[in-house]
């Protein structure tokens, strides 16, 4: 008995019969590209290389064209020398392009998902556009473009290079989903019921990946020599880019063979993904002296953000809690004169690394719930007081955290805190929840800007501000909390579902 494979109809002495696991449909190929398997990967990730550049240079040196034209029509009713614009757009296009082609950005596989996109435009078109503002002062060449103009040259540069990305990845996508675009030829190896299980949980064309052949080991250890050297044999002939083993981590002995099976083979060797990687999506291999370990969480801030995220929440608290004292004054006589009970409402929540603290409000409701059973707000309950309404609808309510921010206990942007009693309860059914408490919780967060407040009824509705609050650990910097903070000003979602 021999190892059975889903395709072997390039191999002189393919054994016979095969076996198909389910959903795996390799091409079939003749002539040049059967005696050359990669040929056709080869020249498609070249072509697509070129266009990525040519789009990217493209996009950036056009819209710098119609940007200086546009203006000068618009304000001057004139015509202009659109060459200008267009070597602006070429001077800008080369610090665009010059450090991708350095960094090998413009391969097929950057471009499988739109995730990091946009985060790396931002930094790549302002560095461009710093880049051209050295050389128009170097040169000279600053007074012969208006202010106006430069201004619709980066808007409109930056649109289009966004533009231009996004078609790409589109591109890629339904073509990788049509079978018509694949980056990588795969070669798969292990248990039958291994293949089929990766194959079911991942989209392999759609994320360009052509899987070639898969060889099927058998369940004996006794029959792996033979195994492993005919799908090592069948991988020579193939020549995948890459060979997954579909193996058990825990099952050593199998990986090991296999990977010495596979050593001889000109191809990258990948041990295939367990279960868990998939609860991680920056899990990577990490190495301290000589020790090597699979890293799943990063720590999300270090010493040095910490202490320059504490100066800036103790300086803008300090000074809010200054220029807001008449407006606390005239709310705590409002809550006083409206109901009874005390101005200020303190509840215990989870903080940093899970050490209870009690937060403060503005008291909106006409009971103080602070035990094992807190029932939330929602539309219309009886519990919120007249006035209470209104601070809660504006989110005065939350002022007084600034207190809790200057004493440590919250920062002005974080995940926003839950009654210890929900924390309890949704640990216990949202993946991840916990993660929440590895920063200081917030008195604004992304969740909370991006419309996910009120009441969480479902564990879906619970599950997407989680999601949120962890991209938001996750994707930390200053940019992104001065982003948080003006949306929290100035952007309607900030409101929606507040009462």
């Amino acid at each position: 008995m021999r190892a059975q494979f889903s395709h072997l109809r390039h191999a002189a002495a393919a054994p016979s019969p095969a076996t198909v696991p389910a959903g795996f449909e390799p091409p079939r190929r003749r002539g040049w590209d059967a005696a050359m398997p990669n040929s056709n990967t080869a020249a498609v990730r070249v072509a697509f290389s070129l266009l990525s550049l040519l789009s990217d240079a493209g996009a950036i040196i056009l819209s710098a064209g119609g940007a200086g034209l546009v203006y000068h029509q618009a304000i001057y009713g004139g015509a202009v020398a659109v060459d200008a614009y267009l070597g602006l757009g070429a001077i800008l296009a080369l610090f665009v392009v010059t450090p991708n082609l350095l960094s090998r950005h413009y391969v097929i596989d950057n471009y499988l998902s739109l995730k990091g996109h946009l985060r790396r435009l931002v930094m790549q078109w302002n560095l461009a556009a710093m880049g051209a503002l050295a050389v128009a002062f170097l040169t000279k060449t600053s007074a012969d473009f208006s202010r106006g103009a430069s201004v619709f040259v980066y808007i409109f540069g930056f649109a289009s290079l966004a533009l231009a990305r996004a078609a790409l990845v589109h591109l890629v996508r339904s073509g990788g989903a049509a079978g018509a675009m694949a980056s990588r030829r795969v070669f798969l190896v292990g248990r039958e019921e291994q293949i089929a299980a990766f194959n079911r949980r991942h989209d392999l064309k759609g994320m360009g990946l052509d899987v070639v052949a898969a060889a099927v080991l058998r369940g004996g250890m006794g029959t792996l020599p033979d195994d492993l050297a005919l799908a090592a044999a069948s991988a020579r002939m193939l020549r995948p880019d890459d060979v997954f083993i579909l193996a058990p981590w825990s099952d050593t002995e199998t990986i090991d063979a296999t990977v010495d099976a596979f050593l001889r083979v000109p191809a990258a060797i990948h041990l295939g993904p367990e279960r868990v990687l998939e609860r991680f999506e920056r899990a990577r291999i990490d190495k301290i002296g000589s020790l090597q370990s699979l890293f799943l969480v990063h720590r999300p801030l270090n010493p040095a953000q910490i202490i320059a995220k504490r100066v800036m929440d103790v300086a803008l608290s300090a000074t809010l809690l200054v220029l807001l004292a008449p407006v606390f004054a005239v709310v705590a006589a409002l809550v006083k004169l409206d109901s009874k009970g005390p101005v200020f409402f303190a509840q215990r929540r989870y903080g940093f690394n899970q050490q209870p603290f009690r937060v403060l409000k503005f008291r909106s409701m006409s009971t103080m719930d602070d035990g094992k059973v807190v029932r939330q707000a929602t539309k219309g309950d009886a519990r919120v007081t007249r006035v209470g309404h209104w601070l809660r609808r504006l989110s005065i309510d939350e002022l007084p955290q600034l207190f809790n921010v200057l004493r440590g206990d919250m920062s002005l942007v974080g995940p926003r805190p839950h009654a210890l009693a929900h924390d309890q309860a949704y640990e216990r059914r949202i993946a991840l929840y916990a993660r929440r408490h590895n920063v200081k919780p917030g008195i604004t967060g992304w969740a909370q800007v991006s419309g996910l407040r009120g009441e969480t009824d479902t564990d879906d509705k619970m599950r997407a501000r989680v999601e949120h609050d962890l991209f938001y650990i996750d994707n930390w910097s200053f940019g992104f909390d001065l982003k948080i903070l003006l949306l929290t000003a100035f952007s309607p979602k900030t409101y929606s579902n507040a009462h």
